[in-house]
């Protein structure tokens, strides 16, 4: 699968939005099949295997967040929710069930071409496996020597730090809401204690951002959680 020519599913029971976004990801090359409630979404899932999902929430019959849930249950599809502005419970369930980004209503076409092209290189990435050392500008993070240097230094990580850094990187582009990152770095109890990543995201930034008031690799994504973006995201 390349970028170019990947196969987009774009689920949405607005007519004109759906028209819309197969017009445009056409004319960028990929290939596009549609649907306007969630059954269809589930049928075209198996009949045209697509690379990665457009899906609006606000769906009849199956919602959005039940066809999310079906589909993570049985594989890792990329899946890009397509919310309304004011819908930010529903955007947070949807990620906790395993959607890997959100594009705000009304968007633009350049901001879901941006999103696309980070949810399939991710994809790419999870599909050659992963890389014993990750590199970005100044941050260097051996994996398999549990190794972070910053400016060719290096950094001294507690365990958290290290395996809250590491769930960020491997899931780098994706974002990660709280009640994520706290039951994969803590354990399922703490899903809701949003204290302590705040603490562990502070200090995580002072030893390897060069800039803490401007994060360059630790995003904040407000009232959701946390993206971890790379040079080229």
């Amino acid at each position: 699968m390349s970028k170019s020519g990947a196969r987009i599913l774009v689920v949405d029971d607005e007519i004109e939005i759906l028209r819309a976004l197969q017009r445009s990801l056409a004319a960028h090359g990929f290939e596009v099949f549609t649907a306007s409630n969630g059954e269809d979404a589930l049928e075209a899932i198996t009949h045209y295997r697509p690379d990665l999902m457009l899906l609006d929430l606000g769906l009849p019959g199956i919602s959005g967040l039940e066809v999310t849930k079906r589909v993570r249950e049985q594989s890792n599809l990329p899946i890009i929710v397509l919310s309304v502005k004011d819908a930010e419970r529903d955007k947070v369930q949807a990620l906790d069930l395993g959607a890997d980004d959100y594009v705000p209503k009304p968007f633009g076409i350049d901001e879901v071409l941006a999103r696309i092209r980070v949810a399939l290189r991710h994809t790419a990435q999870v599909q050659a496996g992963t890389e014993p050392i990750f590199t970005v500008g100044p941050l260097k993070v051996d994996f398999a020597q549990r190794l972070v240097q910053v400016k060719g230094q290096e950094v001294k990580l507690t365990p958290t730090e290290y395996d809250l850094l590491k769930a960020l990187i491997k899931n780098r582009g994706k974002i990660m809401t709280r009640h994520m990152l706290l039951s994969q770095v803590w354990g399922t109890g703490y899903g809701t204690e949003s204290h302590y990543l705040h603490v562990y995201i502070g200090q995580l930034r002072r030893k390897i951002e060069p800039d803490t008031t401007h994060p360059r690799f630790i995003l904040t994504i407000s009232g959701v959680g946390y993206r971890f973006s790379s040079d080229d995201d």
